[in-house]
This record gives C-alpha cells, sequence and structure tokens, in this order.
C-alpha cells in the first residue's frame, strides 16, 4: 500500500444550466480526523454528503473543504434588500444619536454593509435542484479523490526520505557493533580492570556489595541489547512503511522506543566513537521523527 501524507491539496468544478460551482480542499497535520466544510446556504444536504465521504476516506489530517456557487447568466440575476438587516441598522444608528456622525448613511454604504443585497431565485423546479445538488455531490467526492491522490503523492516522497533515515540508522546501528568496545574481549578487559580497582579499595568492600557492583558494571559495559533492539524496531518501522495504510501514530511509537534505545547506548558507552555512533543515531532518529509527523 501507498503511505499517506496529511498534506494535500485538491480543486474540482462543475456546472448545470444556471449555476457553476467549484470545490476546493486543503489538509494539514493533525492528531486525528478534523473535517471543516463550507457551503453557501441551502446547500446543507451537499455538505453532509461530502463531509460524510471525507470521514471514510480519511483518518488522519485537518482537512478544510469549501464550495463557490456562481449564476452562470449574471445579468438575469436579481436583487432584493434584506428589510429585517435595514431596519436594525437604524434602529442602532438611531440608538447611538450624538455618538456618531449626524450625516445621513449613504445608498453605497448601506449596499455595502455584507448580506444588504440579497439574491432572489427564481422559482426553480425541485428536480432540477434536486439534480445540481447530486452533481455537486458527485464533483465533491472527486474533489475528495484528487485530495488522497495528493496526499498519496507527499506520501511517495516521505517514503523515499524515511527509507533513507532507516538506511543510515541500519548502518549506524552495524557500525556499532562492530565497534572494538563492544567485543567480548574489550567487555573482559574493561571489568576486569574496574574489579581490580574494587577488590583494592580500602576499606574493603563486602563480597554482597561487590557482587553487586559487579553487576552493575556488567549490565552497563555491554550493549549488545541495545543493537538488537534497535535491530527489531528497524525492522518493524520497514513493515510498517510497506504496509502504508494509516501508520503514523504508530511510526511515532516506534520512534520513541528507536530514541530510547540510542539514549541508552549513549549513557552506556565509554568509547569515544561509540559516543559519536549514538549521538548519530539520535540525530537520524530526529530527523526520521519530523517526517513521520506528516503521515496519516
Amino acid at each position: 500500500m501507498t503511505l499517506q501524507s496529511m498534506t494535500g491539496f485538491a480543486r474540482t468544478a462543475g456546472q448545470d444550466e444556471f449555476f457553476a460551482w467549484t470545490w476546493e480542499a486543503r489538509s494539514v497535520n493533525a492528531r486525528g480526523l478534523d473535517v471543516r466544510c463550507r457551503v453557501p446556504n441551502g446547500y446543507e444536504a451537499v455538505e453532509q454528503a461530502v463531509r460524510a465521504a471525507a470521514a471514510k476516506m480519511f483518518q488522519r489530517g485537518n482537512i478544510t473543504i469549501g464550495v463557490s456557487v456562481e449564476r452562470i447568466d449574471q445579468a438575469s440575476a436579481r436583487f432584493r434588500i434584506n428589510r429585517d438587516l435595514l431596519d436594525q441598522v437604524q434602529a442602532l444608528r438611531a440608538e447611538l444619536g450624538d455618538t456618531i456622525a449626524d450625516t445621513p448613511p449613504t445608498i453605497d454604504g448601506l449596499l455595502s454593509i455584507r448580506g444588504m443585497l440579497e439574491p432572489v431565485d427564481a422559482t426553480e423546479d425541485e428536480d432540477k435542484r434536486a439534480a445540481r445538488e447530486s452533481a455537486m455531490i458527485v464533483s465533491g467526492q472527486d474533489m475528495l479523490t484528487a485530495l488522497s491522490v495528493a496526499r498519496s503523492g507527499e506520501g511517495q516522497r516521505l517514503d523515499d526520505i524515511m527509507a533513507g533515515h532507516l538506511d543510515i540508522l541500519a548502518d549506524l546501528t552495524q557500525e556499532a557493533a562492530n565497534n572494538a568496545a563492544t567485543q567480548p574481549e574489550a567487555i573482559r578487559e574493561r571489568l576486569a580492570a574496574l574489579i581490580g580497582e574494587l577488590l583494592g579499595a580500602e576499606p574493603k568492600l563486602p563480597e554482597e556489595r561487590l557482587a553487586q557492583e559487579v553487576a552493575v558494571l556488567v549490565g552497563k559495559a555491554d550493549i549488545r541489547e541495545e543493537l538488537d533492539r534497535l535491530a527489531v524496531h528497524v525492522a518493524a518501522v520497514r513493515e510498517l512503511l510497506e504496509d502504508g495504510v494509516a501508520v503514523g501514530r504508530r511510526l511515532d511509537f516506534l520512534c520513541q522506543e528507536l530514541n530510547r534505545e540510542a539514549n541508552t547506548l549513549c549513557s552506556k558507552s565509554a568509547d569515544v566513537d561509540l559516543t559519536r555512533i549514538g549521538l548519530a543515531m539520535k540525530a537520524t532518529i530526529e530527523q526520521f521523527r519530523e517526517q513521520v509527523q506528516n503521515v496519516e
């Protein structure tokens, strides 16, 4: 399956005998799915249908959908004054009294108030209106499909980038495993030196305390367990990327696990080269995590 990003844009358009419409959708990152839809008054059924289609098609992302509708023959359009709004404006002016200018409002000023002019639609056959709404819904669904394609295209680019980060992380893990400081001989030498220091300590450590200290030293000296877990997590991430279906949250969790192992490796390291490798791992994991934030 193709990995999907949460970022995308799409536009579709359509028309019938009297009206033309244009759909637009923008999608950005979000923790969950948030669909916002803006349609002109009277097209609530269209909004509900397109909103429901978006909820089925996507699982994450902040998606803003809008549609503009215009009459094709503007010359034949008729308008009327919104009397209720005009009465409210006049009442407000009378209430404010001397606190505003004495100059009466102009026609141009009144007509510029949003909503003062209302379109007067000629009586329309219900079947024609229903047909237009159905066509708008189909066009809106086509727009959502185009948005999904755009998000998939962005997801493919993310997939390529993240695969590169995983390759780097796998190489660093192998480099750490090959580091002389992780080999059994080096570990034994370091432990022998540390145990010698403990045995020569004054006052003498009790045998029980000595055993505890040795156990702690052994745990801190061997990082092979962390390297094994890093390899397992990298393999799990590759599987999720191949799956590609709404894997963003699971990838984010695995980023936390990868970072935890890299932190432990750095804290255990007593070798400059190994510390360098651990820091490079942390930087690569952070770059990977930044890309994961865009994945659905």
